[in-house]
């Protein structure tokens, strides 16, 4: 089934966004590019607010953040509450992402994850549904600030 995917990284990850979103289109998904275009150094915290944004907004139905390790992108597109963003780094962790926490947004790191794992971490992440049933209540708890601890 073809996903409307937003894919963004920084300048590490220019190079992996694009052959990342030339198979995601060879595929049949929908992909939007939010940048950046080039290798120019540039912050990423614009590109992983800009990714939180398009889920929020129904843009994409998913997305995949990258960055040089994925930790600086993905608390940026956490930032946003309607972002459930995942940092993987192969396909088990990809599969209960989705599964359990009901991830939109998976993270990874350019510098960390080579082209094949991080395809197989991106299929892993399209082809698996949330689960639900005793998972629900959790991931409706992430779209509220923090409540007092337990």
């Amino acid at each position: 089934m073809a996903a409307r995917i937003a894919i963004a990284s920084d300048h590490a990850a220019v190079a992996l966004k694009a052959t990342l979103a030339a198979w995601l289109r060879a595929e049949g998904h929908e992909v939007t590019d939010l940048g950046p275009a080039t290798d120019a150094s540039v912050d990423y915290p614009d590109y992983g607010f800009a990714l939180g944004d398009a889920i929020a907004h129904g843009r994409a139905d998913m997305g995949i953040a990258l960055c040089g390790s994925g930790i600086g992108i993905s608390i940026a597109v956490n930032r946003n509450p309607a972002a459930r963003c995942a940092l993987v780094s192969e396909p088990l962790s990809a599969a209960l992402a989705r599964r359990h926490n009901d991830a939109n947004v998976i993270a990874l790191g350019a510098r960390l994850t080579g082209e094949d794992m991080a395809k197989a971490c991106v299929r892993a992440f399209i082809d698996t549904a949330f689960e639900g049933g005793r998972h629900q209540a959790r991931v409706a708890k992430l779209a509220h600030l923090a409540q007092e601890p337990v």
